[in-house]
């Protein structure tokens, strides 16, 4: 009982073939029903093509940032880059002090009574 060949070209075309000489109900095609519907998603998940057509941002962004208005350039994007720049400097000045804290610490054991 071999299967027939598939007539068509057409991937989806084949894929629905294959689906419906397995709902025949031959033993042990179940699973293959399952498997082929589980590579037919991943197709679709994975597919190249853009369900929606998202706006393109980036002339306006390069506008933005090629501005000579004075501005260093890791702070053009907004509030949110000038918190986060404040935030590291911020995290990096603690960081230095702690540093320096354990230095000193380790070069100044504590005396043994």
């Amino acid at each position: 009982d071999a299967l027939p060949i598939c007539p068509f070209v057409n991937a989806l075309a084949r894929c629905q073939c294959e689906v419906q000489l397995l709902e025949i109900g031959r033993p042990g095609l179940k699973m293959w029903r399952n498997v082929l519907a589980l590579r037919h998603i991943s197709q679709r998940t994975l597919s190249t093509t853009s369900r929606r057509q998202l706006l393109n941002k980036v002339p306006e962004k390069q506008k933005l940032f090629q501005e000579d208005n004075g501005m260093p350039v890791h702070l053009k994007g907004g509030v949110g880059d000038a918190l986060l720049y404040r935030l590291t400097m911020s995290l990096s000045v603690v960081g230095v002090g702690y540093v320096f804290y354990e230095l000193i610490k380790a070069a100044l054991p504590k005396k043994r009574e």
